[in-house]
């Protein structure tokens, strides 16, 4: 079957080319990726938003959804679908803007930053359903401006276990003096973002995040963990701290997850949040919603940013009261790609620590 012909839409003052419009990019529910480009426009007050001047990696499933289609990992390549980081080398319109960014190698790249509607556009064009923003502005792309905190059901857990531990986050939040905003992943999971003063880098922001964590789980021990190794975790909410490391990002708010239904991640109120189901939100529902109350999370990007002094309070006092012995103290374990950090503790599991230990003592 012959390619439909490329058509050109207008953004602004932009004229943004349509590839293939008439692709089926969810054959399940009949989305064509015209419609995908569609959508991203019809939410663009909200989707500019939350990209606006920020670095964004895009999630390219440049011949749309299907349940064979694979994405590339950081250890695996070549699939389907994949993580674009750099900026692409041709076909880049000049009015789309970069930005550099560093990796936690020390190796710097030019990114996407998204300063208009009609990049937005481009690249769904190229095939992104989720934009993965930095949490940081092009005007200095090493001071975090937003703690984002992903709230991560584990094996015997679910949707309502994210949203009660998201609830009692509320509150831990306010007591740090922060203010938060919640949206679906897409998934099962709950996404918490935090506008903070951009004062402070990737790793002191981790840190608030570790024990913004931690205190959440004092509170609900039986409920929520931050610990690392899934061996801990149990039945439990993880924290996922690390997604607050530099060049670990979360997708942003109206993203499309790429599932049968294209369910896309939604920000709520907190009122909506108890009685959300991640399901009802899709390109079509998303599209009326929209419609009817448009960007609930306009007071997130209204809000006055946070200072980070609290909660990093709450870290020193983990250091305090953790110390430092053998294997770390308040430190966690860093992502497996990432160079070794200061304080922190061994990237063993508890279980094969446990072994190499004793054999290191019955070497002694």
């Amino acid at each position: 079957m012959a390619a439909t012909p490329a058509i050109e839409l207008e953004v602004g003052d932009r004229t943004v080319r349509l590839t293939s419009p008439d692709k089926l990019y969810f054959p399940e529910v009949g989305l064509t990726k015209r419609q995908v480009v569609e959508y991203a426009l019809a939410v663009g007050d909200g989707l500019f938003a939350a990209l606006r001047d920020r670095p964004v990696t895009m999630e390219r499933w440049p011949g749309g959804y299907r349940p064979e289609v694979t994405l590339s990992t950081r250890t695996e390549a070549n699939h389907d679908a994949f993580y674009q980081k750099r900026a692409p080398a041709k076909g880049m319109p000049d009015w789309v803007e970069t930005v550099t960014v560093t990796f936690p190698s020390g190796r710097t790249a030019s990114q996407v930053c998204v300063t208009e509607l009609a990049t937005i556009a481009w690249m769904a064009n190229l095939g992104t359903l989720r934009y993965h923003p930095w949490p940081v502005s092009r005007d200095d792309t090493d001071l975090v401006d937003q703690l984002r905190i992903d709230l991560d059901p584990q094996p015997g857990t679910d949707f309502a276990d994210a949203v009660r531990a998201a609830l009692e986050l509320r509150q831990v939040l306010e007591d740090a003096g922060l203010t938060g905003f919640c949206k679906t992943s897409g998934g099962r999971g709950v996404h918490v973002f935090v506008p903070v003063r951009p004062e402070h880098d990737f790793v002191q922001a981790r840190h608030a995040v570790i024990a913004l964590g931690r205190e959440l789980a004092r509170r609900l021990p039986d409920h929520v963990t931050v610990n690392w190794w899934k061996e801990e975790r149990g039945e439990r909410i993880f924290v996922d701290y690390n997604q607050m490391a530099r060049d670990r990002t979360i997708a942003s708010a109206y993203s499309i997850r790429p599932t049968p239904r294209a369910v896309v991640s939604a920000p709520l109120t907190w009122a909506e949040l108890p009685d959300a189901r991640p399901e009802d939100f899709t390109i079509p529902t998303m599209l009326t919603r929209f419609a009817e109350v448009g960007d609930v999370w306009a007071p997130f990007y209204a809000s006055e940013p946070g200072d980070l002094a609290g909660a990093l309070e709450m870290y020193e006092r983990d250091v305090r009261d953790l110390g430092t012995g053998r294997h770390g103290g308040a430190e966690m374990p860093y992502p497996p790609d990432h160079p070794k950090m200061p304080g922190e503790p061994a990237r063993v599991q508890p279980s094969r620590m446990t072994a190499v230990t004793r054999a290191n003592e019955q070497m002694d």
